[in-house]
């Protein structure tokens, strides 16, 4: 048989597989409903209502469309909501609404409405983790009024409420939860959380009253899956000491004696947790340590000096200190909400006396004794260590 006999019969056989390798069940981008964003309320009567923010690839015609005034003048997203018993009766009832298949797989965020909040999370959570579209990475978070109203925004900067929520949570600057993070919190020994809270940021003068942000400003505090009260930003950096999670914080302090403020910026941080069980009595000992770059002298300190440079670390220690036992007086004393895990730290160490007490924890825990002790080192006193705008004669050496 010749080459070209060969080379005939392998084309010949080799054509129709290349045809039978179609995608026969293939879906276009063009005919889902590309969902970003997901709102859950519930409402008077009990039911939930779920609010979608979708990508419109093009004008689409029906329902509520948000996008900027700039660019094509076409509309970026578009707000639809649904009803049900159920999130997942409510999202039969949205697709039913939709001319487009509903695809889960962008979704950033997850925003719980207030009232949903302090009904329950679990069963909402546990439907979006069985849901195989859904990323176990999306952020979570609960707005202080609905969730309908936070996804409904026009953001003048990014394309949609849920890219802007994302920004927020990935900035590191206050807490940051996942679906995945949600559920290990519900499912420790303490059965508590603590997920970000968010505001809808009045719009300026001159917009309509959609065309701004929701912006993290709380922390919503949950015992049992149900949410019990809110902390502040400062409160909240506190927690996250306490949770060693803190990973961007500047911190300004007023050395005795001089004029001026200094600021610091964290660089490293890392709390250390060490549970104790002697004579019948429970005990955390937190050891908290950061090390920072100084950003800014007010004063007429010359930071080259040690003398100096030791004191702003004292005047570090204490302002971290206050801020974790102020966390843990609202917290713990107050809320008596285990969020930061105590109580898996002494499961894990004490087993035995663990297991005699745990189903009392809610009332042992505002017992337990915390120590906190602080360490903070200035690594670097700046570029211009030396304060600048002050005559040289004025400077402190």
């Amino acid at each position: 048989m010749g080459i070209l006999q060969k080379a005939a019969k392998i084309i010949f056989v080799s054509v129709p597989l290349i045809l039978l390798g179609g995608c026969w069940d293939r879906t276009e981008v063009n005919d889902l409903a590309l969902i970003v964003g997901l709102g859950i309320d519930q409402k008077k009567d009990g039911q939930i209502m779920l609010t979608t923010e979708l990508i419109v690839p093009q004008a689409v015609g029906g329902g509520q469309m948000m996008g900027s005034d700039g660019g094509g003048g076409e509309a970026q997203t578009l707000a639809r909501s649904g009803t049900g018993s159920t999130v997942a009766d409510a999202i039969s009832n949205l697709q039913e609404k939709l001319p487009r298949r509903v695809f889960w797989g962008h979704t950033k965020v997850i925003v719980f409405g207030e009232r949903a909040a302090k009904a329950g999370i679990r069963q909402h959570l546990d439907f979006l983790s069985r849901n195989s579209q859904i990323r176990l990475r999306s952020n979570v978070l609960v707005s202080n009024g609905t969730a309908k109203s936070v996804l409904e925004l026009t953001p003048p900067i990014e394309q949609s409420s849920a890219e802007v929520l994302r920004e927020l949570s990935e900035s590191k600057l206050l807490m940051r939860v996942t679906i995945k993070d949600a559920l290990q919190m519900l499912s420790s020994d303490a059965s508590a959380a603590a997920l970000p809270m968010v505001k809808i940021l009045p719009p300026e003068k001159g917009k309509k009253d959609l065309q701004t942000i929701a912006f993290i400003q709380r922390t919503a505090i949950f015992k049992k899956d149900k949410m019990i009260g809110d902390i502040d930003d400062k409160l909240t950096r506190g927690v996250l000491w306490l949770r060693n999670e803190i990973e961007r914080a500047n911190i300004t302090v007023t050395l005795e004696g001089e004029k001026g403020n200094i600021t610091s910026t964290m660089l490293r941080a890392h709390t250390e947790f060490i549970p104790k069980y002697e004579k019948g009595k429970w005990k955390m000992i937190v050891k908290a340590t950061t090390e920072d770059d100084i950003i800014l002298n007010g004063t007429k300190l010359d930071l080259l000096n040690p003398k100096y440079t030791k004191m702003i670390e004292k005047e570090l220690e204490k302002e971290t200190n206050e801020r974790i036992k102020a966390a843990l007086k609202k917290v713990q004393k107050e809320m008596k909400a285990d969020i930061f895990g105590f109580a898996d730290m002494f499961h894990r160490k004490y087993p035995r006396e663990w297991n005699r007490v745990k189903n009392r924890w809610e009332e042992i825990f505002p017992t337990v004794e915390v120590i906190v002790k602080t360490e903070a080192y200035v690594r670097r006193p700046g570029v211009n260590s030396a304060p600048q705008g002050f005559p040289e004669q004025e400077v402190k050496q």
